[in-house]
């Protein structure tokens, strides 16, 4: 069977989503690692989306889209492994690119092995070969991916690609699937064996994402919270483009944080990689359990911020609110902040609210406490016979207003569901928005339901047809 004809990853099996990747299992802790690098716009995240079998990684027609090292579950011929993508990889770089270099060389150090992709176009440059002269030194197993061999006539340009000294190139289109079945046979060959998979708890870490405008230090906190620099941070706004996984140890626990893309002023009207951004944080706060609203507590709360965070409350995510660069605060910002507050948060004041600072550290411990309230809140169960319970005294002693001559009653109630806490009420008739709202706001009084949105479906009872 020619390469051409090879099925594609996506054809034969494709990787799971963090989300189905088996949490509390032991593959997330077995797979073995594989660290995608090289320099800037050779292919890298095109490539990692082929062997993984979906469009995960955002990919744009220019370098430097990819900042972080950024990992996907991946399966090849029943076998489970690991994939880093990286940023572009210049050891002469400065500035932000220098970051996004340490960070592929970090990916090196914790990878089992490496696919070192070259344009096969462009051919073997200065770069290349100091990037291989830093593998050979890591000595680790290093796959050669001649990317962008779109057809046969540019297999002989990869051949050119032997004088690396890496081996045989393996001539591969990343962007049409030419060759890939047989560079993930050389890539697993590089890596060790899988472990048999072990199935245990269902549930795993809880899962949080950390979302918020361009620039309030989303990514300063999560590196503040994994006590490294695993993510890169640029005072230039919009540094994170993929949203990055990271396992960090709490309070005795383990928590799965997702730091993302600061989410612009319009998804639709942003373009390129932004726009492919903002989708892929949206489905982040879909992936999890909780999103901590990361506001920078020196500048207005903002139009953006109040999106953001109907964007949460439609997904029905439990919602913490953190106000980080609280140094920058001082006492005048604090009476216009609380003004904000009452005026602009009014409809989320069941969020918890933390104060922090994340570039130091200061009060990043009071995250925790806050989660957990929220994930409680989220998770909160009423029994039918509390709930009726509660609703009959509430309709005798508020009954709902009369309405052209006609007073609905709720006369049944019952949670239907938990994460986020959804209610049904059967009524006789069509409720008040108003009145729903009031019903809402005593359920909080009565049972909790800190940091989560609250659902109401209401049912009126069809008249009957004589």
């Amino acid at each position: 069977m020619s390469t051409e004809d090879r099925p594609t990853p996506a054809d034969r099996s494709s990787g799971a989503s963090s989300d189905a990747a088996l949490p509390g299992s032991d593959l997330e802790v077995l797979a073995p690692v594989l660290a995608v690098v090289g320099r800037p716009n050779v292919g890298k995240s095109t490539l990692v989306n082929r062997i993984i079998g979906r469009r995960e990684a955002v990919v744009e027609d220019k370098p430097g889209v990819t900042r972080d090292r950024v990992s996907y579950d991946a399966v090849w011929n029943g076998r489970a492994f690991t994939v880093v993508d990286t940023g572009g990889w210049d050891p002469d770089a400065k500035g932000l690119a220098q970051s996004i270099s340490a960070q592929a060389e970090i990916a090196v150090q914790i990878a089992d092995a490496v696919l070192f992709v070259v344009d096969a176009g462009v051919g073997i440059t200065d770069g290349d070969a100091q990037v291989v002269r830093i593998l050979r030194k890591s000595g680790k197993p290093v796959v050669l991916a001649a990317n962008k061999v779109d057809d046969q006539r540019a297999e002989a340009e990869a051949y050119g690609l032997w004088n690396l000294g890496l081996g045989e190139p393996m001539p591969v289109s990343a962007l049409h699937g030419r060759g890939s079945g047989d560079l993930l046979d050389a890539c697993l060959a590089a890596l060790p064996e899988t472990p048999a998979q072990q199935f245990g708890e269902i549930g795993g870490p809880r899962r949080i994402a950390i979302v918020g405008r361009p620039n309030v230090g989303k990514s300063s906190l999560l590196n503040k919270l994994a006590r490294e620099n695993r993510v890169v941070v640029d005072d230039a706004s919009g540094t994170t483009v993929d949203p990055v996984d990271e396992l960090i140890d709490l309070g005795g626990r383990t928590w799965r944080f997702i730091d993302t893309a600061g989410i612009r002023k319009r998804v639709k009207t942003a373009s390129g990689h932004e726009y492919y951004a903002s989708l892929r944080t949206e489905t982040a706060i879909e992936r999890a359990e909780v999103a901590v609203l990361v506001i920078d507590g020196s500048q207005s709360v903002s139009e953006q911020d109040m999106r953001i965070i109907q964007t949460i409350r439609d997904s029905g995510r439990a919602l913490v609110i953190a106000f980080n660069k609280w140094d920058l605060v001082d006492d005048e910002r604090r009476y216009y902040l609380d003004r904000e507050i009452e005026r602009d948060l009014v409809q989320v004041q069941w969020a918890p609210r933390i104060n922090l600072t994340a570039r130091t550290g200061w009060h990043v411990d009071r995250l925790v406490p806050a989660l957990d309230r929220a994930l409680e809140g989220w998770e909160t169960r009423v029994t039918t016979g509390q709930l009726n319970s509660f609703l009959g005294r509430l309709v005798a002693e508020h009954p709902h207003p009369v309405r052209s001559g006609k007073q609905p009653k709720v006369l049944f109630g019952t949670q239907a569901s938990a994460a986020p806490p959804t209610f049904v009420l059967f009524t006789s008739g069509k409720l008040d928005a108003g009145y729903e709202r009031f019903i809402e706001r005593r359920l909080r009084e009565e049972f909790g339901f800190v940091g989560t949105p609250i659902s109401l479906e209401v049912r009126p009872r069809e008249k009957r047809k004589r």
